[in-house]
C-alpha cells in the first residue's frame, strides 16, 4: 500500500553528495520536503529541482528541509549539484531502500533501466507524520508545488 497522508514516514539514512550520513529521524523538529526523482542531469530532473533552487527562501521561510533523493551516486549527484547550483542536500539512494519504503520506484524504467525512483513529494512535518504525498506514475510531470507550497503553510 502506498505511503498516505497521516502515516508515520519511514525512516531512512542515506549519504549526501558530501559523503554524511542523513537520517529522517536526524530531521526531527523540522518539516522535511522529500523530492525522490528518476535521475540527474535529466530535462525534467533539472527542471524541477531548480525551480525548487530558485524557491528555496519559501522552504527555508517555512522551517522545511529540502532533499533531493535519487538512486544515482553520491559522486552523479554532487557533479549535478554543483553544475546546477542546486542550494539543498542531494541523497542518494543508490541501494533503493528509500525509494523501495517509500514505494516510489520503477521496476522497469526506460532504456532497459530497473529500479529507478518515481517522480514523488512527501511532506512530513516535525513529529514524523506525512502530510502530503504524491507518486507520479509519468515521469515528464512535476509535483504540484502550489499544493506542497499549502501544506507546509498549513502546518507551519
Amino acid at each position: 500500500m502506498a505511503i498516505q497522508a497521516g502515516q508515520q514516514a519511514p525512516d531512512f539514512s542515506l549519504r549526501d553528495t558530501e559523503k554524511n550520513i542523513v537520517t529522517l529521524s536526524g530531521q526531527k523538529g523540522k518539516n522535511v520536503l522529500l523530492l525522490f526523482y528518476p535521475l540527474a542531469f535529466t530535462s525534467v530532473c533539472t527542471k524541477e529541482l531548480c525551480g525548487v533552487r530558485d524557491n528555496i527562501a519559501f522552504y527555508n521561510n517555512m522551517n522545511a528541509q529540502v532533499y533531493g533523493i535519487s538512486v544515482d551516486s553520491l559522486f552523479a549527484q554532487g557533479k549535478f549539484k554543483a553544475e546546477q547550483g542546486i542550494n539543498f542536500p542531494l541523497l542518494s539512494d543508490f541501494n533503493k531502500e528509500a525509494s523501495r519504503a517509500y514505494e516510489t520506484i520503477y521496476e522497469q524504467f526506460s532504456n532497459d533501466m530497473k529500479g529507478v525512483s518515481k517522480r514523488s513529494a512527501f511532506v512530513i512535518d516535525k513529529e514524523g507524520i506525512v502530510r502530503y504525498a504524491e507518486v507520479l506514475e509519468n515521469a515528464g510531470e512535476v509535483p504540484d508545488f502550489n499544493s506542497i507550497q499549502k501544506c507546509l503553510e498549513g502546518i507551519n
